[in-house]
């Protein structure tokens, strides 16, 4: 078995310690299977200097050049066959743009592994029968973005009863869906079956913002979960802080603070970073965070920076190292207090969008495809 299918199959989740000769080992022989199998990303690493021979232990990882999601929203690279690819999807391309990701069978069995491994470990898992409701577009054949993928797919972590759609497909178009929401609610209030929510947090403040002013106040089974992921994207004007969503949760829904979890991930690292009890993203076994200041070197614990995600986990697309626009911090893990021994991070918001374009230029020039893409 691989260095990679055996890493994401591992038991615990946050023994970084005891798996970082594994995930070294994942890193090196995710590498040379991409630099043989993408020319693009061969010429991206030896353009800027990289021998996989510099990555000698698990400290040495920085080195491995970062690509630039901005670069990857212009330039999608395949490390597969065409005919070999299943399960595609792109971002939600709320800035124009859109990266797009296929998995192999390869790729997608380690998705498997870590899907199980978060899901039991963060007890997803539940054989209760359970009402959703989906704060984002019901799944249609034309709608390929990620996150509509990931919410479906997050449904079969307990035996669903119903589901109730924010945005419903009328077969041309998505319509909002506030009244069949609110409709569900009651419903659902009314069968004493759990209820889980997912969705970015800007919808689920709109749903409880709406309920309140419309006067429902409702008292859900207390095994129910809210379950957020992403950011505030075009609705950052109206961000609230957690404590006030919080609180909104609990008047309208019944459902306070320790009924609610977040997810973090990205098209281009599809790894499900899942937050502890104290509401913080611990860093699983099957990825490594580094961040770093604007030259691209590595800052310490408490130092704000560029986030920068690793992992072996894709064979079909080269997605080892990849520069995300966001801002964040590391904090050593015994500082979050929930036990888990794992760093973590924080996000703070988005890099400024010339440090972005400037990687992502760089890289461009780096493979000389400039004409053909749109950096």
């Amino acid at each position: 078995m691989s260095f990679g299918h055996r890493l994401f199959f591992q038991k615990n989740i946050y023994n970084l310690k005891d798996t970082d000769s594994l995930f070294h080992n994942a890193i090196l022989e995710n590498i040379n299977h991409h630099t043989n199998n993408c020319t693009d990303y061969a010429k991206i690493l030896s353009q800027q200097g990289f021998s996989i021979k510099d990555v000698k232990t698990i400290e040495d990882i920085y080195i491995i050049p970062p690509i630039p999601t901005l670069f990857l929203k212009n330039h999608t690279l395949y490390s597969s066959p065409k005919n070999k690819l299943m399960l595609k999807s792109t971002t939600s391309g709320t800035s124009g743009k859109v990266s797009e990701m296929a998995l192999d069978l390869s790729s997608a069995w380690r998705g498997l592994g870590m899907v199980l491994g978060t899901f039991f470990t963060n007890k997803l898992v539940s054989l209760r029968p359970t009402n959703y409701i989906v704060l984002g577009y019901q799944p249609s054949k034309r709608n390929k973005i990620g996150a509509v993928k990931t919410a479906y797919a997050t449904t079969y972590a307990a035996p669903a009863v119903h589901r109730e759609y924010a945005l419903k497909d009328n077969g041309t178009d998505y319509v909002l869906n506030m009244d069949g929401i609110k409709n569900a609610l009651i419903r659902y209030e009314k069968m004493g079956l759990p209820v889980r929510f997912m969705g970015f947090p800007a919808y689920f403040m709109f749903l409880v913002k709406e309920l309140l002013e419309s006067g429902i106040k409702l008292k859900l089974h207390p095994k129910s979960l809210v379950i957020l992921a992403g950011g505030w994207k075009n609705f950052f004007t109206e961000e609230v802080d957690k404590d006030t969503l919080y609180a909104m949760s609990e008047k309208a829904l019944g459902l306070g603070e320790d009924n609610i979890r977040e997810f973090f991930g990205a098209v281009e690292h599809p790894i499900a970073y899942f937050n502890c009890p104290n509401h913080h993203f611990h860093v699983p076994i099957y990825s490594r965070v580094i961040i770093r200041d604007l030259n691209m070197e590595p800052v310490g614990f408490g130092v704000p920076g560029m986030l920068n995600l690793i992992t072996p986990m894709m064979t079909s697309m080269p997605f080892v190292s990849v520069m995300t626009d966001d801002l964040a911090v590391m904090h050593p893990g015994e500082e979050c207090g929930c036990g888990i021994s794992s760093p973590y991070f924080e996000v703070l918001g988005r890099v400024g969008l010339a440090d972005i374009k400037t990687c992502a230029a760089n890289a461009s020039e780096l493979l000389d495809i400039k004409k053909g893409g749109a950096v």
